[in-house]
């Protein structure tokens, strides 16, 4: 896939901004607080209709506007795509592929794959297991419409059975045959989900392995360990074992909403024990191995987004990260930094082909 123009109307601190794009490698430079990180931010935009780093639209809108406009134009091999997506000023929001209006936000899911790697990224790897649950969601949705539809009927029916435990806690009456229905949908969806997830880890943990060993340039004994409930036991006999304590707590307390990815080093618990340089190094390892797999599960070469990319490598982990991008230019990345020189000159060092584009 290839960006070929970008247009944004009162997007962050873009009150109005075009640019035509030609490289497979796109540099954006400028000093803090010039709008790096937003345009990124807006390339990602097109791809899930939501921004990365904002849970609102609302939030995206530029200071002291009413609405904002994001547009493009994406290459692939089917053709050119016109993606649009608009805030009015009444909150209503209206997003287009090709002139043909979205009726659900989901069904643009995994058109146009991306990859983003921001400075905060490094919770997925010392924060608590829903952000790793969160990275593996959302790149299965991508590849499987059937595990995003599973997914959102999982949400569906776990929201409901919380409302219920919180109701039936209220009135000190247990329905036990409306608790045995929602554990019903719940195992049916639930256990889709986690087949999925653990055949799916099953290759992903040796793309991740692959990976660490060459940004590192060591071979740590590193790996991801699946963690779930119903690898010890049916997902239906967990929930009817938990529903005292659950009606206690008014909330689920297992199923596969509490699954994790445990990220070990020679067998202990890697952000326990891991370097700065090393969690670098697995962030980055895990982002790349989710590039390969939506590329291979989409058919499409994902979007690579890296933002304050040199705050996050030493230069020798820098080299070899783009040594992997020079060897990847079918696709197209978006790389920020600070200093023009600093970027130009590790481009031209692995003799690739790049657009730089310095924000003032």
């Amino acid at each position: 896939m290839r960006l070929e123009s970008l247009q944004l109307t009162q997007f962050k601190n873009y009150l109005s901004y075009q640019i035509d794009l030609s490289a497979p490698i796109v540099a954006v430079t400028g000093r803090n607080g010039m709008g790096k990180t937003n345009l990124l931010d807006a390339v990602y935009y097109l791809c899930f209709l939501r921004s990365y780093f904002q849970r609102t639209d609302a939030a995206v809108v530029q200071h002291g506007s009413a609405g904002f406009r994001v547009q493009g134009s994406i290459q692939t091999n089917a053709g050119l795509n016109q993606i649009s997506c608009v805030l009015r000023e009444t909150g209503k929001k209206e997003s287009k592929l090709n002139d043909v209006l979205y009726t659900r936000i989901s069904n643009h899911l995994g058109k146009f794959p991306c990859v983003m790697i921001a400075p905060d990224d490094i919770e997925i790897i010392t924060g608590g297991s829903e952000q790793r649950r969160r990275v593996l969601d959302t790149l299965l949705c991508q590849i499987n419409p059937a595990y995003l539809q599973a997914l959102s009927q999982y949400n569906k029916v776990l929201l409901q059975r919380n409302a219920a435990l919180k109701q039936l806690a209220g009135t000190r009456q247990i329905d036990q045959g409306l608790l045995d229905a929602l554990d019903q949908q719940l195992v049916q969806y639930g256990q889709s989900i986690f087949v999925e997830r653990a055949a799916f880890l099953e290759t992903f943990n040796q793309q991740v392995i692959h990976h660490y060993q060459f940004i590192a340039g060591v071979p740590d004994p590193v790996a991801l360990v699946y963690e779930s409930t119903l690898l010890q036991q049916p997902f239906s006999k967990s929930l009817a074992q938990a529903r005292n304590r659950d009606l206690l707590l008014q909330r689920t307390t297992v199923g596969i909403h509490k699954d994790d990815l445990d990220i070990r080093l020679n067998g202990y618990s890697f952000k326990q024990i891991a370097s700065q340089g090393q969690r670098k190094s697995m962030l980055f390892a895990l982002k790349l191995a989710e590039y390969e797999a939506l590329e291979l599960g989409t058919g499409q070469t994902p979007f690579l987004l890296l933002d304050d990319i040199f705050e996050k490598l030493d230069e020798q982990r820098m080299t070899n990260l783009l040594q992997w991008i020079a060897s990847h230019q079918q696709g197209q990345v978006f790389l920020s930094d600070t200093h023009p020189e600093r970027i130009e000159a590790c481009l031209k060092k692995v003799q690739v082909s790049y657009q730089l584009i310095t924000l003032t």
